[in-house]
């Protein structure tokens, strides 16, 4: 996996997670504190959206997180934003460290 490749992820997540903040009118930080708490949908109607929802927000905090950590481990190599952006606008892959 390469930093494209989270970049793309987030992107996509973001997208299905306003469908769902527009669909219930909170941010999805909000309902997944919530949701982590135990609350439950009061509609049965809702619960596959809830649980995909809680799903997107969780796998979109793990790749923020795969994007930062390798973010800072190729900044300490190089010391320079400059860097990343010239080799991701180049479209040269930088891996993601697992």
């Amino acid at each position: 996996m390469t930093l494209d490749d989270i970049m793309q992820d987030i992107y996509a997540l973001e997208d299905d997670m306003r469908t769902y903040e527009r669909k219930y009118g909170v941010l999805s930080e909000t309902f997944y504190e919530a949701y982590a708490n135990g609350e439950e949908p009061p509609d049965d109607a809702w619960v596959r959206d809830w649980t995909a929802w809680a799903s997107a927000y969780r796998l979109w905090l793990r790749r923020r997180d795969q994007y930062q950590t390798t973010l800072h481990f190729f900044l300490a190599e190089t010391r320079s934003i400059i860097d990343v952006i010239q080799r991701t606008a180049r479209h040269e892959p930088i891996p993601v460290l697992a």
